[in-house]
């Protein structure tokens, strides 16, 4: 699989101001830096990176600013990103400016992502149980 952003993704981050398309911009390209191999594309709606068909990290254009959301981003004991609910196992941080983005940090969760894992792929499958792979 090429490690290329889809061109859906490109398109996605060309539809936004320009603020919030910098910080698309340096998302993708960290995301799909540190995720060689990884499936891209516009799922739901918002671009999100896939490892063997389940949902890893994403981002979307939200009221609060640019989400980055890690879809096992709850385990990954990091107290900058934001645990939402109980059910699942997410986590996020918003950005407004693209010089809010640390990039060491962001590095660590996207290595994370790969060693925590919860199956996101089987879950309807499962009748909304989430079990974890990693």
């Amino acid at each position: 699989m090429p490690d290329t952003i889809a061109a859906g993704i490109l398109a996605y981050n060309e539809a936004q101001s320009a603020g919030d398309r910098a910080i698309c911009d340096l998302l993708a390209a960290e995301i799909n830096r540190q995720l060689p191999g990884a499936e891209n594309k516009i799922w739901h709606a918002h671009p999100v990176w896939f490892l063997e068909g389940n949902p890893i990290v994403g981002y979307s254009k939200q009221k609060a600013g640019i989400r980055l959301m890690f879809w096992s981003g709850a385990g990954f004991e990091e107290t900058a990103l934001n645990i939402a609910g109980e059910k699942f196992k997410d986590a996020s941080v918003f950005y407004n400016s693209v010089d809010e983005i640390d990039r060491q940090a962001l590095h660590r969760w996207l290595e994370k992502s790969v060693r925590i894992q919860w199956d996101y792929k089987n879950l309807v499958k499962r009748k909304g149980k989430l079990e974890r792979l990693k």
